[in-house]
């Protein structure tokens, strides 16, 4: 079985945005993106990444974590599902994804569950009575895929300007550690799916500004899993690390984002690919295809190790 990860859109669509709209966190957002996120992120990489998967026929599901839009309007979040839908070509049981910071950007948003309603195809569980609703929506999900059991977690919490932490909260928790002991799922391999990664920066500063809050209360419920994937995004640019848990630890894999051109091949736009082998579900390869600098072909890239870039930050 093969998965793609792709993550970190950072689809804009200003249309009809008003002066009213602005006052709150979307003002510092709506002067970074004139002032630096417009520089980096283009439609055009976006949609290379989507051509790019949509040729592949080998292809069995297309995972996304999260930070689809910019400011988490609703005309962006059109613009996401019509992406999802038309340009990747994928239904509500072909793709599964999560909501980031950046879905999540105002209480507004947050409060009304908007992420959770316009991509409410690509969030049913197949386990329904598994999830809990918080007040965001109904997380943990699950999909249970052949031999892989796909779980998405929701770490969007609307934070203050310039803050980009997140946190999935002790009732997810709490529904996270009964669903990977249900007996579909322990009859599977847990394929994890959050946007922020587990492993924090070393600064309290940086945590706190945009790591995840909970992430040592997170790995605690991942410790008795073996043989699983967490797979995230928010950092745009690709890593690899390893949980360390009872059972001698899981795969952490985070993508770059879509639509971010740049320089260094690690944080270059592309989209990365597992296979997974179908009779134990048991992650037996993994593939990043970035995109070249003319954005006309995907070629292999390496991923990095977690501990390899914070050596060489």
């Amino acid at each position: 079985m093969k998965v793609a990860h792709i993550s970190d859109l950072h689809l804009l669509a200003l249309e009809g945005l008003s002066v009213k709209r602005l006052a709150n966190k979307r003002l510092t957002g709506w002067v970074n993106l004139k002032l630096r996120r417009e520089s980096h992120h283009h439609d055009y990489a976006a949609h290379a990444v989507a051509r790019a998967i949509r040729a592949r026929r080998d292809i069995d599901h297309v995972v996304v974590t999260g930070d689809v839009s910019n400011l988490a309007l609703e005309g962006e979040f059109e613009r996401v599902r019509a992406y999802l839908g038309d340009e990747l070509g994928r239904r509500g049981d072909e793709l599964s994804l999560v909501p980031g910071n950046h879905d999540a950007y105002t209480q507004g948003a947050h409060r009304t569950a908007r992420f959770e309603r316009i991509f409410a195809p690509y969030l049913k569980s197949d386990l329904p009575d598994a999830s809990l609703l918080t007040d965001a929506g109904a997380y943990p999900y699950v999909r249970l895929r052949g031999k892989l059991a796909i779980i998405g977690v929701s770490s969007a919490v609307p934070r203050p300007p310039l803050v980009a932490s997140g946190r999935v909260g002790k009732l997810q928790r709490v529904a996270l550690h009964g669903l990977l002991a249900h007996r579909e799922v322990r009859a599977r391999t847990p394929l994890i799916l959050i946007h922020h990664p587990w492993h924090n920066p070393p600064s309290r500063t940086k945590t706190w500004l945009g790591g995840l809050e909970d992430a040592r209360e997170l790995r605690d419920v991942l410790d008795g899993v073996a043989h699983g994937t967490v797979l995230h995004g928010h950092l745009h640019r690709r890593t690899r690390s390893t949980i360390p848990n009872a059972r001698g630890g899981i795969e952490a894999i985070g993508a770059t984002s879509a639509s971010l051109v740049h320089d260094d091949e690690d944080r270059m736009s592309g989209y990365n690919l597992y296979t997974f082998d179908d009779a134990s579900g048991h992650l037996t390869d993994v593939e990043a295809l970035r995109m070249d600098s003319h954005g006309a072909a995907f070629v292999p890239t390496p991923i990095p190790t977690a501990a390899s870039q914070r050596a060489s930050a």
